[in-house]
Order: C-alpha cells, then sequence, then structure tokens
C-alpha cells in the first residue's frame, strides 16, 4: 500500500514532469522554428549575395546558358553547401546543382516560387521527389537588366541537415530537464515529507488513542490547518479522558453499590439472557457470575421457585413480588421483586429482579412471638399462683395461722420469682439493643472469682459441693468487673443448682496465642452434674429453653441466665460454648481478648 508521502511525491512529480515536457516540447517547436527560420534568413542572404556578385549570362538567345548555370550552381553548392537551382520567369529550370534541368518538371506553381518577389523571399518544406526527402526551399525574384537575366534564383537545403543542429539543441535540453526533473523530484519528496510528517506523527496519536492509550498527545505547535488539527486530537484525547474518568468512576461507584448491596440483583434482557448479576444474587442462587452472564435465565433451573417467578414475571412484563420457601439444599425463606424496564420511547429492555434472603428475619419474627408467648406464660403462672392464694385468705378461708403463713410464703416467693423475671427480661432487652456500653478496666481474675466464691458457698455448702479455682495471683483480663461477675455467677449458679450433692464445681485458666495481638484467656467451668442431652445442646442459650421443665421450675431459674451469658459474652468480643454429657457433668467454655482495641 502506498502511503500518502509517496503520493503525494508521485503526485507533485507528475506535476512537475508533465510541466517540464509541455515546456520541453513548446521550447523544441519554437526552438525548430527559430532555426528554419535563420536557415531562412540566411539563405535569403545568400540569395543577395548572389545578386550582387554573380557573373549573370543572358537568358534569351543563348542555347549555353543551360549549360553554364548547371555549371556554376554546381560550384555554389560546393561553396555554400546548398542545393542551387536558376528559374526563368515561365517557371523553366534553367539551372541546377543536383538534377539534370531537361527532365525537371516546370517550377512556376511552387510554393516558393508563387510567393517570391523582388523584395521578399519566398520559402516553403516539402518533399522533394528529386532528392527523395523533405527540403527546405528558399526562393527570390532576382532581376539584373544590364546582364540580361530576369527569372529566381532558388536555394534549398535537406532537413536532414538542418536536423543536426536541432538534435544538438535536444539533447541539451533534454539533458537540463532531466537535471531539473532529478532535482524537482529531491525538492518534491522534500515537501511531501514536510507536509506528511506532523499527518504522520497526527495519525500515531490518534492509533494510540483507538486503542485506549488516552495519554498520547500530539507534539507539535504549528499556527497552520495541521496545527490545527493536531489541537483538536489534542482537546479530543482530553475531553475523551475525562469521560473516561467520569465513566469509569461512576462504573466503579455502581458496581461498588452492586457489590456491597444486601439484596441480591439480577437483570434479564428482552432476549431472556442474563445481563447482569452481583455478589449477593450470587450467593443466595449458589452460582457464579460467569457461569451466568450472557445465559439464558432457563440455566438458574435448580432454583426452580425463582426460575418460576421469572418467568411469570416476564410473561406479564408488570410489577411482581413474592416471598416464597427455596430448598437449596437448606431451607430459606427468599423474597423476590419483579421490576419490568421501559426506554423513554416506551419500548421493552427486560426484566430487574430483587432477591433478599429474609430467613434471620422470619426466624427472628417467630422468636419474637415465642418469646412473647413465653414471656406471657411465664409471668402468668406466678401471677396466677399469687391470686389464686390471695384469694384463698382474703376469703378467710384458712383459719389455721400456720398454713396461712405457708399461703404467704408461697405468695413471697412467686412474687420474688416475678421480679427476677421481669429483671431479667429488662436486663436481656438492655444488653440486645445495646443500652448497656460496657466500661472496661483492668480485673484482677483471682479476686473476681474469690468474691464470686464467698458469694456462692453457703449454696455450695448446702450441698456439700466443692467449688474450686487455681487461678494464679498476676493474671489479669481488661473488661466490665460488673457484666463479668454477672457471666461467672450465672454460670456457676447453675453448676451449683444442676450438681447432685458432693459433687465438685471448678474454674481453670488457659493463655491462648500468648505474646500475640489476638491473645486471649480461655474460662472452663466445669461441674460433675446431671448433664446436658446431646440434642438440647445447639438450643442451650436460646431465651426460656429449658432441659428439665420442671427442675428449672423448681431451682426458681427464669431461663434466661444462659441467654443473658451469650450476650455479655458476645459483648466482650468473646465466644462460648459447652461440652456435655449425660450422668457426668457440663463444661462450659468461654474465650475472652485479653485486651481490647478501644478505638
Amino acid at each position: 500500500m502506498k502511503t500518502f508521502r509517496k503520493r503525494l511525491t508521485l503526485i507533485m512529480m507528475g506535476l512537475v514532469g508533465i510541466s517540464m515536457l509541455a515546456a520541453g516540447i513548446s521550447m523544441a517547436l519554437v526552438f525548430k522554428d527559430s532555426h528554419i527560420h535563420a536557415l531562412e534568413e540566411n539563405m535569403g542572404r545568400e540569395i543577395n549575395l548572389l545578386e550582387n556578385t554573380f557573373p549573370f549570362e543572358p537568358l534569351d538567345g543563348n542555347p549555353g546558358a543551360s549549360e553554364y548555370y548547371t555549371a556554376k550552381a554546381k560550384e555554389l553548392e560546393e561553396l555554400i553547401n546548398s542545393r542551387v537551382t536558376f528559374i526563368s520567369l515561365d517557371g523553366k529550370v534553367i539551372g541546377d546543382s543536383e538534377a539534370i534541368t531537361s527532365e525537371m518538371d516546370n517550377h512556376l506553381n511552387r510554393e516558393e516560387i508563387i510567393s517570391a518577389t523582388e523584395d521578399k523571399v519566398g520559402s516553403a518544406i516539402r518533399y522533394s521527389e528529386t532528392m527523395r526527402e523533405d527540403m527546405l526551399y528558399v526562393a527570390r525574384k532576382v532581376s539584373v537588366s544590364d546582364q540580361g537575366y530576369d527569372g529566381y534564383i532558388r536555394l534549398s537545403m535537406s532537413l536532414a541537415i538542418a536536423s543536426e543542429g536541432l538534435n544538438r539543441g535536444w539533447l541539451l535540453m533534454i539533458g537540463g530537464l532531466v537535471v531539473l526533473f532529478l532535482a524537482a523530484t529531491l525538492l518534491s519528496y522534500r515537501m511531501a515529507k514536510g507536509l506528511t510528517k506532523p499527518l504522520e506523527h497526527i495519525t500515531r496519536v490518534a492509533n494510540k488513542i483507538s486503542k485506549f492509550d488516552y495519554d498520547a498527545r500530539v507534539g507539535f505547535s504549528r499556527k497552520d490547518e495541521i496545527g490545527q488539527l493536531g489541537e483538536a486530537i489534542n482537546g479530543m484525547a482530553d475531553s475523551l479522558q475525562q469521560q473516561l474518568k467520569r465513566i469509569r468512576d461512576n462504573e466503579s461507584l455502581m458496581q461498588s453499590v452492586l457489590t456491597n448491596i444486601t439484596g441480591g440483583i439480577v437483570m434479564v434482557d428482552s432476549d431472556g439472557q442474563i445481563a447482569l448479576i452481583n455478589r449477593e444474587a450470587e450467593r443466595i442462587l449458589r452460582m457464579k457470575e460467569n457461569l451466568l452472564l450472557g445465559k439464558p435465565y432457563h440455566v438458574l433451573k435448580r432454583n426452580f421457585e425463582f426460575t418460576k417467578f421469572m418467568e411469570e414475571g416476564m410473561e406479564h412484563k408488570v410489577r411482581v413480588h413474592e416471598e416464597r420457601n427455596v430448598y437449596d439444599p437448606e431451607n430459606k425463606i427468599l423474597h423476590f421483586d419483579g421490576v419490568p424496564m421501559f426506554e423513554n420511547d416506551g419500548s421493552y429492555r427486560g426484566m430487574l429482579f430483587l432477591l433478599h434472603d429474609v430467613t434471620s428475619i422470619r426466624r427472628l419474627e417467630v422468636m419474637r412471638s415465642e418469646f412473647v408467648a413465653n414471656v406471657s406464660h411465664e409471668l402468668k403462672t406466678p401471677i396466677a399462683a399469687v391470686k389464686g392464694f390471695a384469694e384463698t385468705l382474703l376469703a378467710g378461708g384458712v383459719k389455721d395461722e400456720e398454713t396461712a403463713r405457708s399461703f404467704l410464703q408461697i405468695i413471697y416467693d412467686e412474687g420474688d420469682r416475678l421480679n427476677r423475671l421481669i429483671g431479667d427480661i429488662l436486663e436481656l432487652s438492655k444488653i440486645e439493643s445495646k443500652r448497656a456500653p460496657l466500661e472496661y478496666a483492668p480485673i484482677q481474675l483471682k479476686e473476681l472469682f474469690d468474691s464470686i466464691f464467698e458469694v456462692l458457698q453457703s449454696a455450695a455448702d448446702k450441698k456439700s459441693i466443692v467449688l474450686h479455682h487455681g487461678i494464679p495471683e498476676h493474671m489479669f483480663i481488661e473488661g466490665d468487673e460488673d457484666r463479668l461477675r454477672q457471666i461467672f455467677m450465672n454460670l456457676l449458679s447453675n453448676a451449683i443448682n444442676y450438681t447432685p450433692d458432693g459433687g465438685r464445681v471448678k474454674v481453670e485458666t488457659q493463655i491462648k496465642h500468648e505474646g500475640s495481638e489476638e491473645e486471649k484467656i480461655k474460662f472452663i467451668i466445669s461441674d460433675t452434674g446431671i448433664g446436658i442431652p446431646k440434642k438440647d445442646l445447639p438450643r442451650i442459650f436460646e431465651r426460656f429453653y429449658r432441659v428439665d421443665k420442671a427442675r428449672s421450675r423448681n431451682s426458681g431459674g427464669t431461663g434466661l441466665g444462659l441467654s443473658i451469658v451469650k450476650h455479655l459474652v458476645e459483648l466482650h468480643h468473646g465466644t462460648i460454648t459447652v461440652e456435655s454429657k449425660v450422668g457426668e457433668g457440663s463444661s462450659f467454655i468461654l474465650e475472652l481478648p485479653f485486651m481490647h482495641n478501644l478505638e
């Protein structure tokens, strides 16, 4: 493929060549005409010279005139290198240096004879039958009355001889034109290079921009049209760079929103192809984006309920919403929303589907309902007992003072239980709503457990239960002392309550990840109690959940203690687990951070 520089060079060379060729031809024609004209003038002067110097002989009555003039014509040809012809007024050739006069035609009708006069030279160029070549003829009428000659003198010259000078001129002219053409070629190339070099630079910059290199710029400054083109390219690159940055920022923002939005988003175009899916939708549908984009929405057939919902929405092209149970593989409750997308001109673009996993929300609603039912039940029991015994006493049906006293004791105990239950409910509500901020301070663990054991010792002594802890003097932890006391009081109280007489309750500590930023203290509160069945272990920290409901009620428990403990442990950024075997005892394992980052 020819470059623009080559094409421009060729065009300029062609124009120069045509111009020089036209000039050469014109010069050649002018040179030829001037050369012939010069020959004509020279031959005319020679005739004038002959007229004044030649010894003419009379023509009339002179039988030897032909021989005389023929001889003289040959002598003159030797001198002037031209054919000489003497012609009488009637056109008869009376002497010629090349031909026999008797064999020559009458020349009165020849062009040079017709145009020749006494004061004017006649000329003609034509093919000579005698000489068999083109000839230049020059003639003039000569009248020498004193010598008896009245006729024409004609000189002729072969054009081949005349062309020798013309050819030399041609060679010189052609040589000069070739030199000029080569110089013009070099100049054309340099001019084409000067014109195309900035265009080539602009083309390279434009190609870089087309390949997304928006930092490329035209690096020259000119005041002409090429400079304006370079400035326009730079301006276009600046505009594209700004627009691309804006597009990328918007795309990044949109991608960030799509990635971090809590709901799943799936967009299906008008052809039924999945055009967009975000991370949350991938998680809910349990499928990867690269397996879905550009594919028909039927690839979601494993999510039958969602696919069926999508079909309904795309069929009717209206807003739809529904909540369905999905098994994939565990039971989940998903809320689906479908929104049709239309352009400004009303054309259908596709459907946008929103997915929300509301399993935890519905589970919390169920738990809330159960909590309300349990609270109602737990409150109803002591209130019914208080009301029943109080009515009996008010009715005066109890005359025995000892019986009345036992009834009053029951009323007091149930009232106390009711008070504890309400207190625990309020405490749990305060903890869950995070309206009870923790006040962190260094706590000496040995002193903490010594004070807790001192409070619980009387209850342990009643059942001959041994309380023991081997916490060293130097062990400290950062936390809220009141809340930690509440945690361990609940756990140790439960251990004492559910441990038979003569049992043992022990507290052990271990340091985990010692010396690292994640250093933790592990507490193990173990007992030799009745244990917890394996089936109840996953639910042991639920509110109002009791393994042995009758025994829990008799022990005065509210069923909220372990739930409170779990929430308080989590507020301390810790974890709590339980290990238990029926008939052997239970172990509650807490892991709490040694230090807390308060920033």
